[in-house]
């Protein structure tokens, strides 16, 4: 099975810079697409930021300039770096994928979540 596992969530005051992380595993040919979403409290979950395989990304306009996406197709891992970070950024960050894991059989994944806070 393939699972996706975030890590490098937690607190941090206004300004400063935060780098996530998710690693996928499990049974995986190929991964089309990796991105970030994130969920404030009582808001709908929104795009971050997507990478493809070649490296073309796409960002969500809060976050242009300010977070960067990238990623390690050797190691199936997506990274996320967050610089200049407001108070509105405070949201538990999603990692997805979309995942080849054999010929003709795609799926779309995402990770349990981990915790951004920003203090003002």
């Amino acid at each position: 099975q393939v699972q996706l596992v975030e890590s490098g969530g937690g607190l941090v005051q206004a300004g400063g810079s935060l780098r996530l992380s998710c690693a996928a595993s499990g049974s995986i040919s190929s991964i089309p697409d990796m991105g970030w979403y994130r969920q404030a409290p009582g808001k709908q979950r929104e795009l971050v930021a997507v990478i493809d395989k070649i490296g073309s990304t796409k960002y969500g306009q809060s976050v242009k300039g300010r977070f960067t996406i990238s990623r390690d197709n050797a190691k199936n891992t997506v990274y996320l770096q967050m610089n200049s970070l407001k108070a509105e950024d405070t949201a538990v960050y999603y990692c997805n994928a979309l995942i080849v894991e054999r010929i003709g059989v795609t799926n779309n994944y995402w990770g349990k979540g981990t915790q951004v806070t920003v203090s003002s």
